[in-house]
């Protein structure tokens, strides 16, 4: 079995779409027992699958969930391990991708070598793209609520961060909050 992060072109739907795709692309594949499709988001560009698949089954699952997108690309979900300034440019351009799972992991990579200091920016960064996630799957509540405790982590952090201008950040973080208006920026 492989699991891998599917990501098919989004053309018609919205985050709110998230759970009834997640229904009929498990209705779609369900000519197989061993497909396992876990999680989907939304994004404005794409859909996000996170599928588990008998070895050798990619194409095949691809075209049979043809009829909710063309794909984009699928990622074989491994734990690689990437020198820290790769991994932070990885999470940053995955972050301003709306592939906010795939930030999640990169960032989460590095925070487990770094002292505490750096280690609460990253967690408040994780925590961002965690929220985000929950965004695209229509879990605005969540979303808020992750936002909360990612402004917590990033209360004591200033500066620029890896081109990430910490302080922009938190003035949008806030203000969704604040606002209970959430959408999507760019990291950097």
């Amino acid at each position: 079995m492989e699991r891998y992060m599917i990501h098919l072109h989004n053309v018609r739907y919205t985050r709110h779409d998230a759970s009834a795709i997640l229904q009929h692309a498990r209705g779609l594949t369900d000519y197989n027992d061993n497909i396992t499709i876990r999680d989907v988001r939304v994004a404005h560009a794409h859909i996000e699958m996170d599928v588990t698949i008998p070895d050798d089954t990619l194409y095949d699952t691809v075209r049979a969930l043809s009829d909710i997108g063309d794909m984009m690309n699928a990622n074989r979900i491994t734990k690689e391990v990437h020198p820290k300034e790769d991994a932070i440019r990885h999470g940053i351009e995955c972050f301003n991708k709306e592939r906010f799972w795939e930030c999640h992991e990169s960032f989460e990579g590095v925070w487990n070598e770094c002292l505490d200091g750096e280690k609460d920016l990253l967690q408040g960064i994780i925590l961002t793209a965690a929220a985000l996630v929950h965004y695209q799957k229509s879990r605005d509540a969540i979303c808020l609520s992750i936002f909360n405790r990612a402004l917590q982590k990033l209360s004591l952090c200033s500066g620029i961060y890896h081109s990430i201008d910490v302080e922009r950040l938190k003035e949008r973080l806030n203000d969704m909050v604040q606002n209970k208006k959430i959408s999507t920026f760019e990291l950097a």
